[in-house]
């Protein structure tokens, strides 16, 4: 396997997310921030957080398979979230846990961040999703 996720004894727990990966391939992909939206650019969800997230993640499942990855492949995720409040983390789950058996996410998710931003592009966008994948 390219990529090994785990969470070192010691490390704060339980959380949603490994906190270490370890690559070993050399083929990198980088998917950029994937939206709630459909390939026309209709948005998906709009106002609802867990939908958002949700879309974002089978958009970022789609980057990955052009490239010839899945999320077992991902070394990190990268969350934009706007007007980010700790009480919008049931939500934010919600969304990920609705997608992750549809588009092969594992849970716990690879190392992630989840950062509150003032907001995206558009105003409609709740949420962006990064991820850094590896193969051989």
């Amino acid at each position: 396997m390219t990529v090994h996720h785990f969470t070192p004894h010691g490390m704060l727990q339980p959380v949603p997310y490994h906190h270490v990966a370890v690559g070993t391939g050399t083929k990198h992909v980088h998917v950029s921030g994937q939206i709630a939206r459909r390939p026309d650019g209709t948005p998906v969800a709009p106002g609802d957080l867990a939908g958002q997230v949700a879309q974002a993640l089978r958009n970022t499942a789609i980057g990955l398979a052009g490239a010839d990855a899945t999320f077992s492949d991902v070394l990190r995720l990268t969350f934009y979230v706007t007007g980010w409040a700790p009480d919008q983390i049931g939500d934010f789950m919600a969304g990920v846990e609705a997608v992750a058996g549809e588009i092969g996410l594992p849970i716990p998710l690879p190392p992630a961040s989840l950062i509150g931003v003032d907001y995206l592009f558009e105003p409609d966008v709740l949420v962006e999703v990064e991820a850094t994948a590896l193969l051989d």
